[in-house]
């Protein structure tokens, strides 16, 4: 019989026509995957292999804008989605209305293991926790496009599942081996099971299109936070294999289903792998080059949503590690990025900048980033240099901040968006990573037309230490400013080119943030919480903490 492994993933529908989507599946060996509806809308695609893996991009043709298409995969022929006896509602391509409203529903950091018993010790997961909403009330409000801003999966903290699983394949005492930790494309295949194979997850990924984008636990905590970093992780014997699966998994299992139908068909590796017996080789030597040589690489990508736009990108696998040079996007991919930004800026009315890392921190954490950056580049000499160095890998110190020159690059270009004639209503960063939620807005000497917000959430199911809400709760407070500013005459920084204030949260628990965008006049931020149910009832509920207009 025929095996659907992994998937469906809905992953791009287009909000131009309304008319195509694209579906990503894993199967058990060589098929053909179909997928077919009750209104003839329909496509198909063989399947291509990767160590030994099968994998399919479908694409869907002859759908019709506003309306919800219900949808089977088949593989050989055979059914094999929805599976027999699912309690789920049947999974459907919703496609736009194309004067309706576009709701963007975003968040990151998703520790997918299930606790083995009794209650979850960080609480209820805010992704499953939607699709229970969402499968017990068809009717109610969903996402058009949910917005995954990194930590997928986390190679670098494995749950017991998955480290048992590892014991069976190596040693995990071996000195030369990066132990409880993903070796390697097979062992990352686990952690994207382990994620994409909850019913209420799976289902949820089929009905409601995702892009998505890396941060550093896809690969290791961490991930290129500096050039000293990098010399010392390739040292280690198991670090390159570690690298090369990551990349590999993320361009198969992500990056893919983030481009567009007409992105895929210029795509020269996803053609060349389309048509390899066996393209493991093909995808191994990308990843190869997109570590090595990551300027030769692009993962940032646009997507259009009718009048809105996101860019997506990428600030971890596009640094510049050189001291001298130190940058959050190499110059190629920033140029890419201001481009977009640009181009036909009359078309859209609202404007996402998808950054897994925070542009606005709290403002003693950003002074001592940028203090940091300053002792690390040799500003109060070798010595201090030295300690930086060690501040900025034990700390975590490598937001936006941490990049002086990139943060102000990318202050000046929503400067110049929100002051051109064609100016957004709104510019949104919306971003994950540090395990607490808050609006953030800034300020300028010169108004901006657009209202600008640093939209932050994070996470979707993972804990945050008492002593680091502490942390982060210090950072925004008045004696927080004043301890950075200090940090920051000693580092011998100057101000940032723009100021900002905390205008929502913080706000601690696993969540997600929807963004309700209708015209220029409506933007309508949304922020749910997971919690259990009360009252001695099983089960678990979304309540919202907080709601605000945008625009």
């Amino acid at each position: 019989m025929a095996e659907l492994r992994l998937g469906p993933l809905l992953r791009h529908v287009d909000a131009d026509t309304g008319t195509s989507a694209t579906i990503w599946i894993e199967a058990d060996q060589p098929r053909e995957a179909a997928v077919r509806t009750p209104t003839g809308a329909a496509g198909s695609a063989r399947t291509w292999q990767v160590a030994g893996h099968h994998y399919a991009l479908i694409p869907v043709t002859g759908l019709t804008p506003g309306t919800d298409t219900p949808y089977e995969i088949t593989l050989d022929g055979e059914q094999v989605w929805p599976p027999p006896g699912s309690p789920m509602p049947p999974s459907v391509i919703r496609t736009p209305h194309a004067e309706g409203p576009v709701r963007v529903a975003f968040g990151s950091c998703r520790w997918a293991a299930k606790p083995a018993g009794g209650e979850d010790p960080v609480g209820p997961d805010a992704l499953d926790t939607l699709a229970q909403v969402l499968a017990a009330d068809p009717a109610a409000e969903r996402p058009d496009v949910l917005l995954l801003l990194g930590d997928q999966v986390y190679a670098d903290e494995t749950s017991a599942a998955i480290r048992e699983q590892l014991a069976a394949r190596r040693d995990l005492d071996d000195p030369d081996g990066p132990g409880a930790q993903i070796a390697d494309y097979e062992e990352y295949t686990l952690l994207y099971y382990e994620s994409w194979l909850d019913p209420e997850v799976r289902w949820l990924l089929s009905t409601v299109p995702s892009c998505m984008i890396f941060d550093d636990h896809d690969l290791i905590d961490d991930w290129n936070t500096s050039a000293a970093w990098q010399s010392e992780i390739r040292r280690r014997p198991w670090w390159q294999e570690r690298v090369v699966g990551g990349l590999m998994s993320y361009w198969v299992h992500q990056h893919l289903g983030n481009l567009s139908p007409a992105e895929l068909a210029a795509d020269r590796l996803y053609k060349a792998v389309q048509a390899a017996d066996d393209a493991t080789d093909l995808v191994r030597d990308f990843a190869l080059r997109a570590d090595t040589e990551p300027a030769t690489v692009r993962w940032s990508y646009r997507r259009d949503f009718g009048r809105v736009r996101l860019l997506m990108a990428d600030t971890r696998g596009a640094r510049v590690l050189d001291e001298e040079r130190r940058a959050m996007i190499n110059d190629a991919e920033f140029g890419w990025l201001r481009e977009q930004a640009l181009d036909a800026p009359d078309s859209y009315d609202h404007l996402l900048v998808g950054s897994s890392l925070p542009w606005l921190l709290p403002p003693a954490i950003h002074d001592a980033e940028a203090w940091n950056a300053a002792l690390c580049l040799g500003g109060r000499g070798p010595r201090w240099a030295r300690i930086g160095e060690r501040m900025r890998q034990a700390g975590d110190l490598e937001h936006w901040a941490a990049f002086p020159s990139s943060f102000t690059a990318l202050t000046e270009l929503i400067t110049e968006v929100g002051r051109g004639p064609h100016a957004p209503a709104t510019v949104s960063v919306l971003s994950g990573d540090v395990h607490h939620a808050y609006v953030s807005e800034p300020r300028w000497a010169e108004p901006v037309r657009s209202r600008v917000a640093q939209l932050t959430c994070s996470p979707m199911h993972n804990s945050i230490p008492a002593a680091i809400r502490a942390g982060f709760r210090f950072g925004w407070s008045r004696g927080g400013r004043a301890l950075g500013r200090l940090l920051a005459r000693h580092g011998r920084v100057g101000r940032p080119p723009v100021d900002w204030n905390r205008t929502g949260g913080p706000w601690f628990g696993n969540q997600l943030m929807t963004l309700t965008l209708h015209g220029r006049d409506r933007a309508r931020l949304r922020l749910d919480q997971a919690e259990a149910a009360r009252g001695g009832t099983r089960g678990v509920r979304l309540v919202t903490a907080d709601e605000r207009e945008l625009a």
